[in-house]
C-alpha cells in the first residue's frame, strides 16, 4: 500500500464521523438522507417537517387503520390521533434508532387498539341502553334494574341534540356518518356528543356499581 493510500485509508473512518456530525451517513441513499433529517427536524419541533410527514405517511396509517377498523370514519379518526400523538412525543423519538415510518407504525398500533377499547365499552353501554329502550319480559334483577334507571334519568338530561343523537345512534342504529348527514352536522360534533354522553353514562354506572359494592 502507498503511502497516500496509507493515509486514505487511516482519515475514513474520521470523514464518516465527520459526516454523521453533519446528519450524514456514507453510504446512505438519498431517500434515506432525507427521512432522516426530516425525523431530526420533527425532533427538534418543526411543524413543516410534521406537515411533510403526514404528507408521504399518512396513506400508510389511514391504510393500516382501515384493515383493522373497516371503518373509514374510524380510519380518519386513527390517522388524525396517531399524528398529533407524533407531535406531542417528538421530543422521545430518536431518528438515529427507528426509521420515522416504523415510529409511526408503533403509535397507528397502538391508537387502532385504543379505538378496538373504544368501540367495546360503547357495546357494552350499548346493551344497558337498548335494555331501557325495550320492555323486558320478565322482571329485571335488581342491579339491571338500577342500572336502567340510571341510564334512563341521564339520557332525559342530555340536551336536545345529544339525546337525538344518542337515539340514532344506539336505539335506530345508524353510523355517525348517517346522523350527520341526517342532523346537517359535522361528523366530529356527532362523535364528540356520543363520546361525551357515552363518558357520562359510563361514569354514573361505575359510580352506582362502586358505592353498591362491599
Amino acid at each position: 500500500m502507498t503511502g497516500r493510500a496509507a493515509t486514505m485509508a487511516l482519515e475514513a473512518p474520521a470523514v464518516a464521523e465527520v459526516e454523521r456530525g453533519r446528519g450524514k451517513v456514507v453510504g446512505m441513499t438519498a431517500t434515506a438522507q432525507r427521512t432522516l433529517e426530516l425525523g431530526r427536524r420533527l425532533h427538534d419541533g418543526d411543524e413543516t417537517a410534521l406537515a411533510e410527514i403526514y404528507a408521504e405517511w399518512s396513506p400508510l396509517v389511514y391504510t393500516l387503520a382501515r384493515r383493522s377498523l373497516g371503518s373509514a370514519a374510524d380510519a380518519e379518526d386513527v390517522t388524525q390521533r396517531v399524528f398529533v400523538s407524533a407531535w406531542q412525543a417528538r421530543a422521545s423519538f430518536d431518528p438515529q434508532r427507528a426509521s420515522v415510518s416504523a415510529w409511526l407504525t408503533g403509535i397507528t398500533r397502538h391508537r387502532i387498539a385504543d379505538l378496538h377499547d373504544e368501540r367495546r365499552r360503547e357495546r357494552e353501554l350499548v346493551k344497558h341502553a337498548v335494555a331501557v329502550h325495550d320492555v323486558a319480559p320478565a322482571p329485571a334483577p335488581e342491579h339491571e334494574l338500577a342500572d336502567r334507571l340510571l341510564i334512563a334519568d341521564e339520557m332525559a338530561r342530555l340536551d336536545p341534540v345529544p339525546r337525538a343523537i344518542v337515539h340514532l345512534a344506539f336505539f335506530d342504529d345508524l353510523t355517525h356518518v348517517q346522523i350527520a348527514d341526517r342532523l346537517g352536522l359535522p361528523l366530529g360534533t356527532v362523535k364528540s356528543h356520543i363520546r361525551r354522553s357515552l363518558a357520562t353514562l359510563r361514569g354514573r354506572l361505575e359510580v352506582s356499581h362502586g358505592a353498591s359494592g362491599p
